[in-house]
C-alpha cells in the first residue's frame, strides 16, 4: 500500500516532538496493508539496535517490541524451558508467509490488539507484562491482559511506545497446553485457548483469547473441575464480550471456548496427578 499522505520519516534514535499525524512504524505489515489517510509521518524503530529477546539475570524473558516472529520463533525452539513449545504454536497460529514472518513484530502485533493476535496470546497465558514509555521518557508497566482492552483497543497513551514485553521465570518454567479453532483449515483463529500448570504449587491458568474481545486469564489455585471452570468462563466474559466477525459467531465461539478449555483442563490434570 503506497500512503501518499506521509510526508516523512523519523529515525527513533533521534528524538523529536510528537505532532498529530505521527505514528510508530516497527514491521509495518499492518501501516502499508491498508490505506491511513491520517498520517503524515513515520517513526522507524528499526534502527534501535534492541536484543530481540534475551533472558535476564532473574530468569524472565525480555521480548522486544521490535521482535519479528520469524526471530522469536527461532529464539523459542532454542529455549530450555518448559513452555518453550508454546512459542512456536503461537507463531504458527498466525498462519501467514514467510514475508510476513520476517517483518511483522511482536510489539504491533500486541498493538493491534486484534483478538486474534497469537501473541497477545502468547505473552497473556505466560503472565507478561508491557514496558511502556511515554514521550517524555516516562515509563509504566502493565499486564498484558490489561493492555488490551477490547477490540482494536489498548491501554497507550498518544505518541506512548511499547518498549518490551517481559514474562516471568515462573511462568516459563510452566506445563502448557495449547487448543486452536478456526472456521477453516486455514483461516484466522476464532478461538484459542492457553493452559498453564504451575510445577510448584500446582495452580492452573486458562487463558482465553481469539473468541473474546480482550485476552481473559483465569487462575485457579488447584486443578478446577469442569463445572468450576465452566463457571468462570460464563462469570468472567460478558454476553456482549464474544467477538463477532466474519471468522465467527458469538454462539460458536463461546461454545468452542468452552470445549477446548475443558480439553485443557482435563489434560493439565492428568499431568498434576502423575
Amino acid at each position: 500500500m503506497d500512503l501518499n499522505t506521509v510526508v516523512e520519516i523519523r529515525d527513533a534514535r533521534h528524538p523529536a516532538p510528537w505532532l498529530p499525524g505521527d505514528a510508530w512504524l516497527g514491521g509495518g505489515t499492518y501501516l502499508f496493508s491498508e490505506p491511513q489517510p491520517h498520517l503524515r509521518r513515520l517513526v522507524d524503530l528499526s534502527r534501535t539496535g534492541w536484543v530481540p529477546a534475551q533472558v535476564l539475570d532473574d530468569g524472565s524473558l525480555e521480548i522486544a517490541a521490535t521482535c519479528t516472529i520469524a526471530q522469536l520463533s527461532r529464539f523459542g525452539r532454542a529455549l530450555g524451558a518448559r513452555s518453550a513449545p508454546l512459542f512456536e504454536q503461537c507463531c504458527r497460529a498466525f498462519l501467514a508467509s514467510f514475508k510476513i514472518w520476517n517483518m511483522a513484530t511482536v510489539g504491533g502485533n500486541l498493538c493491534n490488539a486484534l483478538p486474534a493476535g497469537p501473541m497477545i496470546s502468547l505473552t497473556a497465558a505466560l503472565d507478561g507484562t508491557c514496558l511502556l514509555r511515554s514521550q517524555d521518557g516516562a515509563l509504566r508497566q502493565v499486564p498484558v491482559v490489561d493492555f488490551v482492552t477490547g477490540a482494536g483497543r489498548k491501554d497507550l497513551a498518544e505518541g506512548e511506545l511499547l518498549r518490551s514485553v517481559t514474562l516471568p521465570a515462573r511462568a516459563l518454567s510452566s506445563r502448557t497446553a495449547f487448543r486452536q479453532a478456526s472456521l477453516h483449515g486455514l483461516g484466522r483463529s476464532g478461538v484459542l485457548v492457553i493452559g498453564t500448570l504451575d510445577p510448584l504449587d500446582h495452580s492452573v491458568s486458562v487463558t482465553v483469547t481469539a473468541s473474546t474481545v480482550r485476552p481473559v486469564r483465569l487462575w485457579f489455585a488447584l486443578p478446577p473441575s469442569a463445572a468450576e471452570l465452566g463457571a468462570a468462563i460464563a462469570s468472567a466474559v460478558a454476553d456482549d464480550e464474544w467477538f463477532d466477525d466474519i471468522h465467527g459467531l458469538p454462539e460458536w465461539r463461546r461454545h468452542m471456548t468452552s470445549r477446548l478449555a475443558e480439553e485443557i483442563r482435563a489434560e493439565l490434570s492428568e499431568d498434576d496427578e502423575r
